[in-house]
C-alpha cells in the first residue's frame, strides 16, 4: 500500500526545514541558517482529517555542498520530485524573487506536476504585501506561511488535502511491526545499511565522515510486514564536535534509540572498539533497548576467528554482555536477512509477559545459589516478584529494605533470571520495594 507523497523544494535557507517541523508539529529536520544541513531526504508521515501523506524535505536547490556531495544531494532531490504527487516549492518573502528561485521554478514547470508556491518568513503583517511579487513564477497566488510561527498552517494542509484524492479505508496508514535504530560512529556503514533495507539509494553513502547529519526514517517490507528503520548521524567524541549542526545530530541519534524497538549497534570490524562505542554502548543499556552488536565489513576482517571476536566485543562492553551479535557485510548483502529476523525475535523476547508462579520459581532457584550479602545488622530479604511491564521486561520486587541491594546483586539476578526465563537477549528492569511477607524462601 503506498500513500501520496508531498515533496518540500526550494534554493538553500528558505525555510524548508522548518515548514516540514511546523507541518509535523515536532522538530524533525535540522534548521540551521548554514547552507546545505539537509543533505538526505527527511521524511515523515503527516495526518490531516481523514487524509494521510509522506511528507519529505530535500537538500537547497543549487547548493554547492562544502564537502563535495553536490551531486549526490541533487541525485536525492531529483527522487524526492520524481515520487512527488504535489510538490510544494519554498520562496522567502523577505529576499524577494532571486536568480535561483527562477532556476527552480523552470525546473518544476517542466515536470507538469501540482505545484503549490509559498511565500515563507511572514512573520509580520508588513511582509504581506511583498507576497505578490511571486507570482511572476507561474504558479499562481503564493500561499503566506510563517514556518516559524506556525501562521497558514492550517490553510496549507487544507489547500494540499484539496489536491489529494478522495481518502479510502485502505490509505490509512499502518503502523510498522518492528522501529529499528541503525546507530554507530561515523563511517561504521550506518547509510550503506539503511539502503541495503529499503533496496534503494535513500541516503547518501560517501567517504566523507558525517554525511548523515538528521535522523532519517524509511520504511521498507519483508514478507509483506512493515518496519521502519531509523538511519543516524554518526557519533563522535564531545570535544570534537565542531558546530550546532553535529550537536543537534547527536541529540537526534540518542532520540532515535529511545524511539526503538531494537537499536542496530554498527561496529566497523576493521577498526578496534572506540571510546565513543563504549559511550553509545552505555547509552543503548541505560534505555533498556534490545540490541543487536552488528559487526559491519567482516568481509574485509580477514583470518578473524568470530569466537575471538565476540569475546573481544563482550570484554571492551560488558554491559552488553546480553546482546547477541551479528556478523554482516552491508555493502555485500550479506547476512543482512538473518540480522533482521534475529531483530525480530528481540522484539518478541521483550514483549514476553511470564506468569507470577513461573517468575518466583526462578527467582526462588536463584536465591537458592545465592542470596544476597548481609549488610552490618540487617538480613537482605526477598519475598516473591512479578512482572508489571514489557519492552522493556519490568519486575517489582518486595523486599525488606531496598537499600539493602546493590547493582552487583541486580546483575546476578538479571543474569539468572534470562538464563532460566525467555529474555536471553534482552535487557530487563527491576525495581525494589519494601513490604511485608512472608518470605519467599526460609534461609
Amino acid at each position: 500500500m503506498t500513500i501520496p507523497v508531498v515533496t518540500i523544494v526550494g534554493r538553500p535557507n528558505v525555510g524548508k526545514s522548518s515548514l516540514l517541523n511546523c507541518l509535523a508539529r515536532r522538530r524533525i529536520s535540522i534548521v540551521e541558517p548554514t547552507s546545505g544541513v539537509t543533505r538526505d531526504r527527511v521524511a515523515t508521515e503527516i495526518q490531516y482529517k481523514d487524509y494521510v501523506f509522506e511528507l519529505i524535505d530535500t537538500g537547497g536547490m543549487g547548493v554547492k555542498d562544502v564537502d563535495g556531495l553536490t551531486d549526490e544531494i541533487e541525485a536525492q532531490i531529483e527522487i524526492a520530485l520524481f515520487q512527488a504527487d504535489i510538490i510544494l516549492f519554498v520562496v522567502d518573502v523577505r529576499d524577494g524573487v532571486t536568480p535561483l528561485d527562477v532556476m527552480v521554478a523552470e525546473k518544476l514547470r517542466r515536470l507538469k506536476k501540482k505545484v503549490l508556491i509559498i511565500a515563507n518568513k511572514v512573520d509580520t503583517p508588513k511582509f504581506e504585501y511583498h507576497v505578490s511579487v511571486f507570482n511572476k513564477l507561474g504558479f499562481g497566488e503564493p500561499l503566506s506561511l510563517s514556518a516559524s510561527e506556525g501562521f497558514g498552517r492550517s490553510a496549507l494542509l487544507d489547500r494540499v488535502v484539496s489536491l489529494l484524492p478522495t481518502p479510502c479505508p485502505e490509505s490509512i496508514s499502518t503502523e510498522p511491526l518492528m522501529k529499528l535504530a541503525i546507530v554507530g560512529k561515523r563511517n561504521a556503514g550506518k547509510s550503506t545499511l539503511m539502503n541495503t533495507l529499503a533496496r534503494e539509494q535513500r541516503v547518501i553513502v560517501s567517504e566523507v565522515a558525517g554525511t548523515t547529519r538528521d535522523s532519517v526514517d524509511v520504511r521498507f517490507e519483508i514478507a509483506g510486514k512493515q518496519f521502519l528503520a531509523i538511519d543516524t548521524a554518526g557519533v563522535r567524541k564531545k570535544r570534537q564536535v565542531k558546530d550546532s549542526i553535529e550537536f543537534y545530530s547527536m541529540a537526534r541519534a540518542e532520540r532515535a534509540i529511545r524511539r526503538a524497538d531494537v537499536v542496530l549497534f554498527l561496529i566497523d570490524a576493521t577498526l578496534k572498539v572506540s571510546d565513543v562505542d563504549k559511550k553509545l554502548g552505555d547509552y543503548i543499556v541505560t534505555e533498556y533497548k534490545p540490541c543487536i552488536i552488528v559487526i559491519n565489513k567482516w568481509d574485509l576482517a580477514q583470518g578473524t576467528e568470530t569466537q575471538k571476536f565476540n569475546d573481544y566485543i563482550y570484554k571492551c562492553m560488558p554491559g552488553l554482555s546480553f546482546a547477541p551479535i551479528s556478523f554482516i557485510s552491508a555493502k555485500n548483502n550479506e547476512h543482512v536477512m538473518e540480522m533482521v529476523h534475529l531483530a525480530l525475535e528481540l522484539y518478541e523476547q521483550a514483549k514476553t509477559r511470564v506468569t507470577t508462579s513461573e517468575l518466583n520459581q526462578a527467582l526462588e532457584e536463584a536465591l537458592r545459589l545465592h542470596r544476597p550479602t548481609r549488610r552490618k545488622v540487617k538480613s537482605p530479604k526477598i519475598y516473591y516478584t512479578t512482572q508489571v511491564s514489557v519492552s522493556p521486561p519490568t519486575f517489582v520486587l518486595f523486599v525488606n529494605d531496598p537499600k539493602l541491594f546493590d547493582s552487583d546483586y541486580e546483575r546476578y539476578l538479571s543474569n539468572q533470571l534470562r538464563s532460566k526465563l525467555p529474555f536471553s537477549e534482552v535487557p530487563m528492569k527491576f525495581h525494589f520495594r519494601a513490604r511485608t511477607k512472608v518470605q519467599l524462601s526460609h534461609a
